[in-house]
């Protein structure tokens, strides 16, 4: 007779069990569109080694009804979308994910509205930079957004300054900027770009 085999652990937790508490960590790409920051966000996703979720803006517009809005709506449509997706990553890291944001700081506003909603030590923002004569070609060649978007958004969307992490998407591929974005992490000194920038508001 052979030996009885041990029960296997259920993959789920029983209902009514809650997760033992965690802070989840929020690993924030800022830089202009065609920057890199989707491919370095993939990238960390692979090599983190807790599990991650991706969090494009992109992903958010692109859920929002295909109809057309009337164009003095439109502000405030945008504007609601940002916002949306803003309380969506902090839900996620409150619920103790680890989140990878790509974000796009060319309003001074969004910067205020995460500042106000992110706990600040859990946030690494990292800058994500790309020569304009690059982020030029990019657009070219991936041909779904407007001629000079990128150039347009660089004066403000670095404005603010202060940062975590650099990277120079230009020649650097994206699979390096990850890598080095992971081996920061332990080490990262304190206080973070977003306590610097809070306390600065």
């Amino acid at each position: 007779m052979s030996a009885e085999r041990p029960a296997v652990a259920p993959p789920f937790l029983p209902d009514g069990a809650v997760p033992p508490p965690r802070r989840g960590r929020i690993v924030f790409l800022n830089g202009t569109s065609s920057s890199g920051k989707s491919s370095i966000a993939r990238e960390l996703l692979e090599i983190l080694d807790e599990p991650a979720f991706h969090l494009p803006v992109d992903a958010f517009h692109a859920m929002r009804a295909r109809r057309e809005v009337a164009p003095e709506a439109l502000g405030t449509v945008l504007r609601r979308t940002w916002m949306g997706f803003h309380r969506a990553v902090a839900g996620m890291a409150a619920g103790g994910n680890d989140v990878v944001v790509d974000h796009v700081l060319s309003e001074e506003w969004r910067l205020r509205d995460c500042l106000a909603l992110f706990p600040a030590e859990d946030v690494v923002l990292v800058g994500v930079h790309c020569e304009p004569a690059e982020l030029e070609r990019r657009e070219q060649a991936r041909g779904d957004r407007p001629a000079g978007l990128a150039a347009r958004q660089l004066h403000q969307v670095h404005a603010h300054g202060i940062y975590d992490l650099s990277c120079d998407t230009t020649a650097t591929p994206a699979a390096e900027c990850a890598r080095l974005i992971k081996e920061f992490l332990p080490v990262r000194p304190t206080p973070t770009a977003f306590q610097r920038l809070a306390a600065g508001i």
